[in-house]
């Protein structure tokens, strides 16, 4: 079961990450774009999506096309939420508790790679 410690881990080792406390939670950003964020219930969310964040911990994450949130929905339909509100696509939200470790980090940073600046990208790339 991945936390948000798990989270905060793989973020902090990002360059130019910045974590800040929002009202729907805690969130996660570089270069003031917004990458991964703590999901909250907010009334736009549809119904059924809207129980399962209000009961669990449920991450979002800015992915690179909606093509590529539509293929982790169908590939763990459990885990990935098929929707959220509409405004910031595109972005994939999931069940931190259903998230493998490996998978938790490799989201964080993809996400981070899509609002990163090209140079932050060179950094990581080259350690």
């Amino acid at each position: 079961m991945a936390t948000l410690d798990d989270l905060r881990r793989t973020a902090s080792a990002l360059p130019g990450n910045e974590e800040r406390a929002t009202t729907g939670g805690a969130a996660w950003f570089v270069r003031n774009k917004l990458y991964a964020w703590e999901c909250h219930p907010w009334p736009s969310i549809p119904d059924d999506v809207r129980a399962i964040v209000a009961a669990e911990l449920v991450v979002g994450v800015k992915v690179a096309d909606p093509v590529d949130a539509l293929a982790l929905v169908q590939m763990a339909p459990d885990v990935f939420l098929r929707t959220t509100t509409p405004w910031g696509e595109p972005k994939i939200a999931f069940r931190m508790a259903d998230v493998e470790l490996d998978h938790l980090a490799e989201l964080v940073t993809e996400a981070w790679r899509v609002q990163a600046p090209k140079y932050l990208r060179r950094e990581f790339d080259e350690r």
